[in-house]
């Protein structure tokens, strides 16, 4: 695809870099719908939930995807090919997708927790191997461009969905934003079968 415009003259962008991007807009945009709020839902509608509950939900995250990305890019580093860092990226965007829907039936902070983790697993799996597909398949001399076209367009996607995830709470319930962001969820990881027709097979 080839971007028109003064800023962008002669650039093009591959498949699995478009298409990357496209599912990371989707992925990002539909988590900016709650990730600004999720405290005041933790603090609202669960029960016993405050603001200390809503920082160790948090922790609980990182501290899953930080010690298990490392071993997973360590595993996908090791293996010649990309079907496997293909299969780990899709496997963690279905965890992430799936977790958006399970926050609907929270009802209780060792839920909430629970939850945490899976999400911190998904994150862990699909992390290492988007990376790893991006850094591959970037162009060369178009490296700066295209990250920042990549950080541009989700932080634009998350900006917009920031404040309508709050609208949508207010006027609809936690529910109905649950379930847009799995559904924009799904579609970004829908996206993702369109890099599979491109990726190498067996060395790099």
């Amino acid at each position: 695809m080839k971007i028109k415009g003064y800023l962008f003259k002669d650039v093009v962008l591959n498949p699995v870099i478009r298409f990357l991007i496209y599912s990371d807009i989707l992925m990002m945009s539909g988590w900016g719908l709650i990730t600004p709020i999720i405290a005041v839902f933790i603090t609202d509608k669960i029960p016993g939930g405050n603001v200390a509950v809503a920082g160790l939900a948090s922790t609980l995250y990182f501290l899953v995807k930080c010690f298990l990305q490392i071993p997973v890019a360590r595993y996908i580093d090791k293996h010649k090919g990309e079907n496997d860092d293909f299969v780990i990226m899709l496997m963690g965007s279905l965890i992430i997708t799936l977790c958006a829907f399970l926050y609907i039936f929270v009802n209780n902070v060792f839920h909430l927790y629970l939850l945490q983790v899976l999400y911190g697993v998904g994150g862990a799996l699909s992390y290492p191997s988007w990376l790893a597909l991006f850094t591959r398949h970037i162009d060369k001399h178009e490296e700066g461009l295209e990250w920042s076209l990549y950080y541009t367009t989700t932080d634009l996607g998350s900006a917009l969905t920031a404040g309508l995830g709050g609208l949508m709470a207010s006027n609809f319930g936690y529910d109905w934003v649950f379930i847009m962001v799995g559904l924009t969820s799904l579609f970004g990881t829908l996206f993702l079968f369109g890099i599979r027709h491109f990726l190498y097979k067996h060395s790099y």
